[in-house]
């Protein structure tokens, strides 16, 4: 397969100014459980190629059919041939790499009916009197990619990733609570048997149901104690999207020119790092054939670097840190957040409540909505308990922080040891991509509020 992509491009060389060619062969099952219902099984394999070609600007086609390769490129060069966009294109020396992710316990000799097995088993876990539904959701996909450029680079990786998820809906009269929690990593089927599910049933369960009579929150600017989960969350929608050199060189971000100013509090410290082992958004290659590499976004509150692609690298004078990634084959690269989080401080959990008279204590991420445009935010927590004199009291639900992203990271006033990045999830930007985030525990000043 290599000398026939190598040997394509180098047949169409003289007609582009570069070209890049994506093979990729995805292994993957996916299926739910949800009340002791089997669903949504599949187990499959798919393959197929994305072509890139720069000429007048941008031309990209792709296929499933092999054997329509070359027909592929032609049309990838036609289409880059009536375009027309000034594209500056940072391409550097070759690379050339061979990176396996190795599994401990490779998730493809495991039956699916071992696996749907399990999903009863941990669905079943979930059920109590008041759960309306339970549910146990399961993925698992490996693939192996070649990529090749006009510049020499080739590149071959094998990367597994695994995902998996506990969820409780609870519901009394017109009240209805979720609860869940996920599971995930470029790792194989020792997750799966690391994790005590028995506990993490009984968790969940027992969360939701709690909320059906937590109380409403409090409304108004105040201390805010952030847990691991929602720390990264915010990091990563509210700041990360902002970072994303794509959406700064358009002019879309709250973050455009703002290098080397101070935009957060000294206690501040972002990284966004795709070469930790076993997370779920790491990589060794991007998807443009450049090594992902570690970058510190902001240090001591001042922001330093963006997330960038070839394209944006060379178009804002940077140094290229390798975050084109693409959902599959079928996808151009764009620039894209790998695990992201808050690096962490000194703090000590217990000094953090010590300094908080009146606040709410936040944990787990239920989503929201972030303007990197203009910088506001709105994201619920799974749940909150009110923080009165340094103490934990009531529970609250549909509890819920906002504000604009600036004023917010200068508010942080403490920043905890206990670092935690287990929060998998999908990222989606048009495409989707399998991201990790996290933190430790943070105090912040800002709006709370209801989102019933």
């Amino acid at each position: 397969m290599i000398d026939e992509l190598r040997n394509l491009i180098e047949k169409y060389s003289n007609e582009v100014k570069f070209m890049d060619i994506r093979f990729e062969n995805t292994i993957y099952t996916e299926f739910t459980v949800e009340n002791g219902k089997v669903e949504g099984v599949e187990s499959n394999e798919e393959v197929g190629i994305g072509v890139r070609v720069l000429i007048n600007g941008w031309g990209f086609a792709s296929t499933n059919d092999l054997s329509k390769l070359e027909d592929t490129i032609k049309m990838a060069i036609k289409l880059a041939k009536v375009s027309n966009a000034e594209v500056p294109l940072y391409v550097g020396n070759p690379v050339e790499g061979k990176a396996i992710i190795k599994q401990k316990k490779d998730f493809l000799d495991v039956d699916l009916e071992e696996k749907t097995k399990l999903g009863l088993e941990v669905e079943k876990m979930i059920r109590r009197d008041k759960i309306k539904t339970s549910r146990f959701s399961y993925s698992d996909f490996v693939t192996r990619k070649i990529y090749l450029n006009s510049e020499g680079s080739v590149i071959e990786t094998v990367v597994p990733r695994i995902y998996f998820s506990l969820s409780a809906v609870a519901r009394s009269a017109d009240i209805m609570q979720t609860y869940w929690k996920s599971f995930g990593g470029t790792v194989g089927w020792e997750l799966v048997e690391s994790v005590d599910f028995n506990y993490w049933a009984n968790f969940i369960s027992s969360k939701a149901l709690s909320l059906l009579s937590a109380r409403s929150p409090p409304s108004g600017e105040m201390p805010i104690i952030m847990d691991p989960e929602l720390a990264g969350v915010f990091i990563h929608e509210a700041l990360g999207h902002a970072v994303e050199a794509d959406s700064v060189r358009q002019g879309e971000s709250i973050l455009s020119g703002m290098i080397g100013k101070k935009i957060g509090s000294e206690e501040l410290t972002v990284i966004d790092d795709p070469t930790l082992p076993g997370k779920f958004g790491s990589y060794v290659y991007d998807d443009e054939g450049l090594p992902g590499k570690r970058v510190e976004i902001i240090k001591d509150g001042v922001l330093l670097n963006y997330l960038n692609d070839r394209e944006t690298s060379k178009a804002l004078n940077l140094v290229p840190n390798g975050h084109g990634r693409a959902q599959s084959y079928a996808h151009v690269p764009l620039v894209r957040m790998s695990n992201t989080y808050i690096a962490p401080g000194e703090w000590t959990l217990e000094e953090m409540f010590e300094e908080v008279k009146f606040g709410v204590y936040m944990i787990g991420d239920k989503g929201g909505q972030v303007d990197i445009a203009n910088g506001s935010f709105m994201f619920g927590a799974k749940e909150g308990y009110i923080i009165k004199e340094g103490e934990i009291k009531e529970q609250v639900r549909d509890v819920g922080i906002s504000g604009n992203i600036l004023d917010t990271l200068k508010e942080i006033k403490a920043v905890g040891r206990d670092l935690k990045i287990e929060f998998p999830g999908f990222c989606g930007k048009g495409q989707w991509v399998p991201v990790d985030d996290g933190g430790p525990h943070v105090l912040v000043k800002a709006i709370v509020g209801g989102r019933e």
